[in-house]
């Protein structure tokens, strides 16, 4: 009997035992095995619908979800059985090939790692190469010669080309660019230069750009680094990597070493469930530190987006211990940024104040996204004609009815943090932005 006839017989059995689960589940399981991904997460749900958190019905429904392209929810099934403990070699090597598919290797690896414990004889040939892991002798992995995660470079902006954030920039000159400038009045005080200021706000406000504005603000050297130029899939190489940024910089010095969405590389290790991203928020805690290796000349600047999720360690005193809000720019700066953005473009009497006026809590991204969005409604008016027509503020102001804010989602989950997570007024800022009384 083929694969067909068993499924159709199946079919005229539960006509008869609608409710049956162990059909349903036989059913389920030939369906995915012929490859109807989509016929058998249908007859999976209908044998969780009959027996809720059934560990093979959801193993079966994730692996379908997972072959038919539906990652995300094969995910939140894989973690759920995580959760309930069901760590089978089966659970595990589908929660690998998801993680792969999702592009988080690292942590696919660790799975991988961990099936490998569980069964030492188990080698997949797809998993291994897409992870490029080797098993040693010892149960150890085989490491990979790691890569220079990020290359020096000197900025040529500096603070005359970051529009508006004075206050910001006033705070910056204090901590980062007068030690720099009077190093032997610090000296005289037995005070060390350099240390951590921590950028914090809604995406899209100019975090990095203020960064490297800095950099060339002092004629410094300038490192921007990722989690992506960290986080790696082989134990002790990320701490690492790591180690091998903060010794660049140390041998480069004055440098401003630039940290982006620090948050996913100094996450609270209270939420953490596995010691490796534990070990690596401690380097980190090191390396800033500075007590093996001076820091001295070493300027340190992390942006995050979501600052309450940072390990409160990285706040003490002599890391990050200046936060400062990055508001979205104010009327005078989107106007300015405004100027910037449709410079050497086709205008003709644009009244920047009134499209500032109607940007309130637009981020220097939104405002990128105005501009293109107005460009590209021109772009199609010139199709019909063949010639470019000038950018008018009425333009403008009618692509501002077309976008909203981004920094709105951002602040209304800010707002909850401030209001009820306010550890010694910490987010101060962001009540004094939105109005709020503290």
């Amino acid at each position: 009997m083929n694969l067909e006839e068993i499924i159709n017989s199946l079919k005229e059995a539960l006509q008869l035992s609608p409710d049956n689960v162990p059909l349903k589940l036989q059913l389920a399981s030939i369906l995915l095995q012929a490859k109807s991904y989509e016929e058998a997460a249908t007859h999976f749900q209908e044998v969780l619908r009959l027996s809720p958190n059934h560990p093979n019905a959801q193993l079966g429904l994730a692996e379908s979800s997972f072959y038919s392209g539906k990652l995300s929810t094969a995910i939140v099934i894989l973690e759920q059985l995580l959760e309930e403990r069901h760590e089978s070699k089966k659970v595990l090597i589908l929660y690998s090939k998801v993680l792969v598919a999702e592009g988080a290797l690292p942590k696919a690896a660790e799975v991988y790692q961990q099936i490998q414990e569980m069964d030492p004889d188990y080698f997949d040939k797809d998993l291994d190469r897409q992870l490029k892991v080797r098993q040693l002798s010892d149960g150890s992995l085989m490491e990979e010669e790691t890569k220079d995660p990020k290359s020096l470079e000197k900025p040529s902006i500096n603070f005359d080309d970051v529009g508006g954030m004075e206050q910001v920039k006033a705070e910056i000159e204090l901590k980062i660019i007068k030690p720099l400038e009077h190093p032997e009045l610090y000296k005289a005080y037995g005070k060390k230069i350099g240390g951590g200021i921590l950028l914090y706000g809604p995406p899209g406000c100019g975090k990095t750009h203020l960064a490297r504005a800095t950099a060339g603000q002092v004629n410094a050297q300038f490192m921007n680094i990722g989690i992506n130029d960290i986080l790696d899939m082989y134990h002790g190489n990320s701490e690492r990597k790591l180690h091998e940024v903060f010794e660049k910089a140390r041998s480069n010095n004055p440098c401003v070493l630039f940290f982006d969405e620090i948050d996913a590389l100094g996450a609270s290790r209270t939420d953490m469930r596995k010691t490796v991203g534990r070990h690596l928020i401690n380097q980190f805690l090191a390396e800033l530190d500075g007590v093996k290796y001076s820091n001295e000349g070493i300027l340190i600047l992390g942006a995050t987006n979501a600052p309450w999720h940072l390990d409160p360690a990285f706040r003490r005193p002599g890391r990050f211990d200046r936060i400062i809000f990055v508001a979205p720019p104010d009327q005078d700066s989107r106007e300015k940024i405004l100027e910037i953005l449709l410079k050497e473009k086709p205008i003709e009497n644009i009244d920047y104040k009134s499209i500032a006026k109607k940007t309130k809590k637009f981020s220097g991204a939104d405002l990128q996204a105005l501009v293109d969005l107005c460009i590209e409604d021109k772009l199609q008016a010139s199709f019909t004609t063949g010639l470019p027509t000038p950018i008018h503020t009425k333009d403008l102001l009618k692509a501002v009815k077309r976008l909203k804010p981004s920094t709105e989602e951002w602040f209304s989950s800010a707002r909850n943090y401030a209001l009820y997570a306010n550890d010694s007024g910490l987010y101060d800022d962001i009540l004094d932005y939105l109005n709020i009384s503290k």
